[in-house]
């Protein structure tokens, strides 16, 4: 992120380097934090690199849990999960939730029991890279495809993700949140950083997705979302293989990457146009740090 520092004998440790032109660099070995760090950066996020850890804080939007949150260097030990979760507290003293990454490209899900024995929900994602993609089986040739642009675009962009994140949405905050999400992404767009494309059917955004530049040849999809009602038309795969044409031709991405829900039906879109796995991230949460086990 913007302000992470690498410094000689700290930092964490891996073989890649992410190298953006928006600041110096940090050792991340997770292509999917790597990416992470690097467009919350961008957005304006703040970055503390403590060596053991990364400490990530976006303070405009607090109840973003993965724009606050610490990257762990490795899997706390039994022994170092209460150092780890006082440490946490200590940088988030008013929050509700506890958000922790943990870098790495393999599965972790039994390295990270200590911490789900404290009362924290484990997740893994699927990372998925490609150097170019194909059109997909079904291509959508009804909707027209475009860049967001409009007030209007924007507004459609908030409406689709609450309808998307229905149990999300029903929390207190969730609309404001995703409004504050859709300014910071507009702001990307605006200053020439990234890119968010919709699918609209009949003038109504159908589906939606954002790519960034990432810096260093890596371009991050983000936010793919498409409304319920429009689903199983061939909407998202047309719009994944459109926005990867323009990432490679225009952004000069060299790797697209796109991280997933290995259990969502989504998945199988992103491999039909040749997008393949290659990691797994680590993620774990606890949404209200008050219920303590």
């Amino acid at each position: 992120m913007s302000h992470s520092l690498r410094r000689a004998g700290r930092g964490l440790a891996a073989s890649l380097v992410l190298a953006v032109p928006y600041g110096p660099g940090v050792d991340i070995a997770s292509l999917a934090f790597r990416t992470d760090l690097a467009l919350l950066a961008l957005a304006g996020s703040e970055v503390d690199d403590q060596g053991s850890h990364v400490v990530v804080r976006t303070r405009d939007n607090p109840g973003f849990r993965w724009g606050n949150f610490h990257l762990l260097a490795h899997p706390p030990r039994p022994d170092e999960v209460d150092a780890t979760l006082a440490r946490y507290d200590a940088d988030f003293p008013d929050s509700a939730h506890r958000t922790f990454g943990i870098d790495g490209t393999a599965d972790q899900a039994q390295l990270v029991q200590p911490l789900v024995a404290a009362g924290l929900n484990a997740e893994s994602a699927t990372v998925m890279t490609a150097t170019s993609v194909n059109p997909p089986p079904r291509p959508n040739a009804e909707a027209v495809y475009r860049q967001l642009d409009t007030d209007d675009d924007w507004s459609q962009r908030i409406a689709l993700s609450v309808s998307v994140d229905s149990e999300e949405a029903a929390q207190e905050g969730y609309l404001a949140y995703a409004t504050q999400r859709a300014d910071a992404d507009r702001s990307l767009c605006e200053a020439g950083h990234a890119v968010w494309w919709g699918a609209f059917v009949d003038g109504q955004l159908a589906s939606v997705m954002g790519l960034v530049d990432a810096g260093g040849g890596l371009a991050r999809y983000q936010s793919v979302e498409t409304h319920v009602n429009h689903r199983g038309r061939g909407l998202a795969g047309t719009l994944v293989h459109r926005v990867a044409t323009y990432g490679v031709e225009e952004m000069g991405a060299r790797i697209l990457v796109m991280v997933a829900d290995p259990d969502y039906l989504a998945i199988r879109i992103y491999r039909s146009v040749g997008f393949q796995d290659t990691e797994t991230q680590t993620m774990l949460e606890q949404k209200d740090r008050t219920s303590e086990s």
